[in-house]
């Protein structure tokens, strides 16, 4: 199966999402198959934001602090940039999209950014990678309680699909399924930190386990609620569209802004790279939780993932570009992860 993934002219991560999206199709839980899956997702979320704060340290993001214009800049991408972006677009063209799919574009834009990909990409570019590695790590842990905040007052700003904002329960469950395994995997860090560490291969299984079996009951629950038959190829254009110019527009912000504050080539590249990424890992849990019950979360988990592959796509042709461009040669990077 690997052998054949590898083979796709796509992701191999994002063709077993897609591969998620089918089953769902043809079989989606029903009855106490989905609350089954109900019961798993919210298990498989809670470890999977357990892990994260085990993994994510605190320190290398305070370690970082001499580089404070330099993660400022990316914060600002990540939590003001892209919020006001979508605004903008969903402003300007209300009818473009349907209300959730809206929706979806909102909350991709108040995530955080990704970490592997961030580091690894950046690496690739020749960039500062221990600068990578501090504006990655402080907006993933600023991102736990920043997301939830911004996604409840923007999309309370207009009309997404019934949406109107974050309910108390959600934030209920944002508390109960993310903040506290985060804040135990935290707590646990100094004991378990090591093994963690030892053990990135069994983990990275959780991780991207975790996220298959949210797309997986997230899809069911449209199926079952028969939401699907407002989606078109026309629609996944318009889409398409939406998710690439949100891409572009901050790619060349964040490189123009980089070169006018006068930034070093090694830090524009980290800018850049830390600055457009956009966290599937983060936002697939995160919409599972915050619009549970809905029956729409498959429609709106699609312009992250749409965007997921747009920004792997585009950041490594980017990355290539910077290397051929770099004075000198610097280790090979990792492989980039898909899932970050």
């Amino acid at each position: 199966m690997h052998k054949l993934l590898a083979r796709l002219p796509i992701d191999s991560f994002i063709a077993l999402l897609l591969t998620m999206v089918a089953l769902a199709s043809l079989l989606p839980a029903r009855g106490l198959g989905a609350v089954v899956a109900g019961h798993g997702v919210t298990v498989a979320i809670a470890l999977l934001f357990f892990l994260y704060g085990a993994r994510l340290s605190p320190q290398a993001a305070l370690a970082g602090a001499r580089h404070g214009r330099l993660h400022l800049l990316v914060f600002l991408s990540t939590f003001a940039l892209f919020p006001a972006l979508g605004l903008g677009a969903r402003a300007l063209f209300p009818h473009l999209l349907t209300p959730e799919l809206w929706t979806g574009v909102i909350l991709l834009c108040v995530l955080p950014s990704t970490v592997q990909s961030s580091i690894a990409f950046t690496s690739i570019a020749r960039g500062n990678v221990p600068a990578a590695l501090c504006a990655a790590t402080l907006s993933n842990l600023v991102g736990i309680l920043l997301t939830p905040v911004l996604a409840g007052l923007l999309l309370a700003t207009g009309q997404a699909g019934g949406h109107g904002g974050i309910s108390a329960h959600a934030v209920g469950d944002i508390v109960l399924q993310l903040l506290l395994p985060f804040a135990a995997g935290q707590a646990l860090r100094p004991w378990i930190g090591a093994w963690v560490a030892r053990n990135r291969g069994v983990l990275s299984l959780v991780d991207r386990g975790s996220i298959l079996l949210v797309v997986y009951t997230a899809f069911s629950e449209g199926m079952v609620a028969g939401i699907w038959h407002s989606l078109d190829v026309a629609t996944l254009a318009r889409l398409f569209v939406v998710d690439a110019t949100l891409l572009a527009a901050v790619l060349a912000t964040t490189t123009l802004l980089s070169r006018r504050l006068g930034f070093a080539r090694a830090d524009e590249i980290t800018i850049v790279f830390c600055g457009s990424k956009k966290s599937l890992a983060s936002g697939l849990p995160m919409a599972s939780v915050l619009f549970a019950g809905g029956g729409s979360v498959g429609l709106i988990v699609l312009p992250l993932m749409l965007f997921h592959q747009l920004q792997l796509m585009v950041c490594a042709a980017l990355a290539r570009r910077y290397a051929a461009g770099a004075p000198a040669a610097l280790p090979i990077a990792r492989p980039v992860p898909a899932a970050g």
